[in-house]
C-alpha cells in the first residue's frame, strides 16, 4: 500500500511552476508525494504488477484522525507492506522521532490594567511556566538525537487594558523515548501552576529497510504509528522536510520524477522479497 496525507498547514500558498520547480503549500508535504505515488501505481499496473493500492488520509498534521479511521478498514489485514510518503529526499528512513502534543492552561483574576495588584495575570503565569519548560533537560538517544520542544501557539487575554483571566499554549514535543518519562519531566517543570491537556502521543519508531536504498533518520512523526494494521511500514518520499511548512515550500520536477522511480523500485523489491518467502 502506497500511502500519504492530503492535509496541509496554513497559510495557503498558491501553486506555481518556475524553472522546473513547483512551489506552493503541499508541494512537498505531501500533495506532491501523493502525485508521485499515483504515477508510480499507474506505471506498476502498466507493468502488470498487481496487489498494490493507494491510501490517502487527512489530519496527519494534527491528530491523525484519518489514519486512525483507516486502521479499522477491513482491507488493512490483507496488506503486507505499507510505504508511507513523507519528504525524505527519496531516502528510506530507518527511524523517525515520536511526538507528544499538549496544551497548557493557566487561570488568573481579571482586573483593570491600571490597578494590576487587584488581579492576577494568567499570561504572566503562563510565561513563567513556559520559561521553566524551556529550561528543562530532556532525554537524548544515540539514534534519534535530542528531544525538542516547540511552543507553537500562545494565546490569552481579551484587551491590553485588562489583566488576563486565562491563557494557553500549544506545544509539540518530538520524542526520542516513550512518552511516559517526558510527561514526568514536563509535569515536574509545570508543577501545579498550569493544567496540562495531553492531546496525542506517538513513540519513536525503528523502520524496515531494503538493500539498495540510501537511508536516513528523520526527526518528524508520521501516520505510521496509527496504521499498525496495514503491514510492515517503510518511509520514503521526494522533497526535503526543510522546505515543508515554510514560506518557500517547493519541490523540483526532477525530484518528483525520481520519487516515482524510487516508489516503483521499492515495490518491485518488496514483491521480490515476498516471492522468496
Amino acid at each position: 500500500m502506497l500511502s500519504t496525507h492530503l492535509d496541509t498547514v496554513p497559510p495557503h500558498l498558491p501553486a506555481r511552476i518556475a524553472e522546473g520547480v513547483l512551489y506552493g503549500r503541499g508541494a512537498c508535504d505531501a500533495k506532491g508525494i501523493m502525485a508521485a505515488q499515483i504515477a508510480a501505481a499507474e506505471r506498476l499496473r502498466a507493468e502488470g504488477v498487481e496487489g498494490i493500492g493507494l491510501l490517502f488520509v487527512v489530519d496527519e498534521e494534527m491528530g491523525s484522525m484519518g489514519a486512525r479511521a483507516a486502521n479499522a478498514h477491513p482491507l488493512a489485514g490483507e496488506c503486507r507492506w505499507l510505504i508511507d510518503g513523507e519528504p525524505t529526499e527519496n531516502r528510506l528512513a530507518v527511524g523517525s522521532k515520536g511526538s507528544l502534543r499538549l496544551t497548557l492552561y493557566t487561570a488568573g483574576v481579571p482586573a483593570h490594567s491600571a490597578y494590576p495588584e487587584h488581579g492576577r495575570s494568567a499570561i504572566d503565569a503562563l510565561l513563567d511556566v513556559l520559561g521553566d519548560v524551556r529550561r528543562a533537560t530532556w532525554p537524548t538517544d544515540p539514534v534519534f538525537g535530542e528531544t525538542t520542544v516547540n511552543i507553537g501557539v500562545i494565546a490569552g487575554g481579551t484587551r491590553p487594558n485588562v489583566v488576563a483571566a486565562d491563557a494557553h499554549a500549544d506545544l509539540q514535543i518530538r520524542l526520542v523515548t516513550e512518552a511516559t518519562p517526558v510527561k514526568a519531566l514536563l509535569e515536574r517543570a509545570v508543577r501545579d501552576r498550569a493544567r496540562i491537556d495531553y492531546l496525542t502521543a506517538a513513540p519513536p519508531l525503528r523502520l524496515a529497510t531494503v538493500p539498495g536504498f540510501e537511508t536516513c533518520v528523520v526527526r518528524f512523526t508520521t501516520d505510521i504509528p496509527h496504521l499498525t494494521n496495514w503491514g510492515t511500514p517503510l518511509l520514503l518520499g521526494p522533497g526535503s522536510i526543510l522546505d515543508a511548512h515554510s514560506a518557500h515550500e517547493r519541490i523540483s520536477e526532477a525530484e518528483l520524477a525520481a520519487g516515482v522511480d524510487a516508489y516503483v523500485r521499492l515495490v518491485h523489491a518488496l514483491a521480490w522479497r515476498k516471492a522468496q518467502v
